[in-house]
């Protein structure tokens, strides 16, 4: 389990540093992401789709699988749910994740299936891992890899799609 402890001290190292907002963690998540299976590749800021920019696509040979939106350690992801932006994505995009990187939230087809969480954030900023946390979120973000949701966000994305088949 050491890639959950390395993702846990990286963000720890960022938290510890009194800088560190919401994008500071992403490298963490995208390593962590990409570790989880073979081929698959977290792509950070990637172009917009029609419902807007999520923060990670999440994708094997070029096709995507499902997108991941994070939010700053600490912010209360019950409010972010409820935002236009969520809702937005939550329509459009069939397979998503949002974070705060130590919550993970799974949507398919817009609806919540699943929430898991990998550690708490004390009173002092220290991260407190939850016991059995890591396989929670371990066995969330597997199922959220191999969910077939369709994922076209441009007619180009299509067009590819189709000349595939």
């Amino acid at each position: 389990m050491t890639v959950w402890s390395d993702y846990l001290n990286s963000i720890q190292t960022q938290l510890a540093t009194g800088d560190a907002r919401e994008g500071s963690h992403r490298p963490a998540l995208m390593i962590l992401v990409e570790g989880l299976e073979k081929g698959i590749v977290a792509t950070n800021e990637p172009r917009r789709v029609r419902c807007g920019g999520p923060d990670f696509v999440v994708s094997r040979n070029r096709v995507p699988l499902g997108y991941i939106e994070t939010k700053d350690i600490g912010e209360r992801l019950d409010e972010a749910e409820k935002s236009e932006q969520l809702r937005r994505y939550r329509e459009s995009l069939g397979n998503l994740i949002l974070t705060d990187y130590l919550e993970f939230r799974w949507y398919v087809l817009g609806e919540h299936r699943l929430t898991s969480r990998l550690a708490t954030l004390g009173a002092g900023g220290d991260i407190r891992k939850h016991k059995g946390g890591a396989r929670e979120v371990e066995d969330m973000l597997g199922a959220f890899l191999v969910h077939k949701a369709p994922i076209i966000g441009t007619p180009k994305e299509l067009a590819e799609r189709m000349a595939g088949l």
